[in-house]
């Protein structure tokens, strides 16, 4: 054998023996591989499952149909909760789950400008649902209604905002953020009940408390008043 051919044949025969080497290194580690591939006894083989029943279960359980003929969201400002009422037996309605609100801007009183920050107060509709929106799904209200712009218009206000959701994730600046979860169910349920069969209350307090003012805040106007007695009337339906 020539010193050339030896050439060759010393680099190959090395790479060999390495290729041998990692080869039985690999089968050694074999079994703590597979090991480490296989469910731990104190572990689940997968993600816990979602409770059993979910909304369908509340629903029965407060003698409401599901899904309802009509919905309605109950919104406290100040102790920022979102409420999911539907009508149960003769028509009575029942308060079937509670959401916190995550986030929140602004404070008691009305939404009167864009830009305040400030969550809208009164009696709403949802009118669009996007399943695209950037807080993971949203739902749209009405704000400006037809009574946001009779007042605008006799306070000589313009520009008076608008885009306000029900959404997802945890940050807001004048809508009402309910988080993931939350939202997907609230959604659904929604897109199943039909939005026009969907009314919105957002009140600063819980009115329905014996002896809740109705008395503007500082910095409102004094239309909010008669706007709080509307709210107060229309929430008497909406106790337990």
């Amino acid at each position: 054998m020539g010193p050339q051919r030896r050439r060759w044949l010393i680099p190959g025969a090395a790479v060999l023996a390495f290729g041998l080497l990692a080869a039985a290194a690999a089968w050694s580690l074999l079994p703590r591989v597979r090991k480490a591939l296989m469910p731990s006894p104190d572990r689940p083989a997968s993600a816990p499952s979602a409770p059993e029943g979910g909304l369908p279960a509340l629903f029965a359980a407060r003698g409401c149909p599901h899904p309802p003929e009509r919905l309605a969201l109950v919104a406290v400002k100040d102790e920022k909760r979102l409420e999911l009422w539907a009508p149960g037996a003769g028509g009575r309605w029942r308060l079937v789950k509670a959401y916190p609100v995550l986030a929140a801007s602004g404070r008691a009183g009305p939404k009167l400008r864009e830009g305040d920050r400030q969550v809208p107060e009164g009696l709403y509709r949802v009118t669009f649902l996007n399943p695209r929106s950037r807080f993971h799904l949203s739902m749209q209200i009405d704000y400006p209604n037809g009574f946001d712009r009779e007042m605008g218009r006799l306070d000589g206000r313009e520009s008076l905002g608008g885009e306000i959701f029900i959404h997802g994730e945890a940050v807001s600046i004048g809508c009402l953020a309910v988080g993931n979860p939350a939202i997907e169910e609230l959604y659904r349920l929604v897109e199943t009940v039909g939005k026009e069969r969907v009314q919105v209350l957002i009140a600063p307090w819980d009115l329905r408390r014996p002896g809740a003012s109705t008395e503007p805040p500082p910095g409102a106007p004094a239309w909010a008043g008669g706007l709080y007695r509307r709210l107060q009337a229309e929430m008497a339906a909406f106790r337990e």
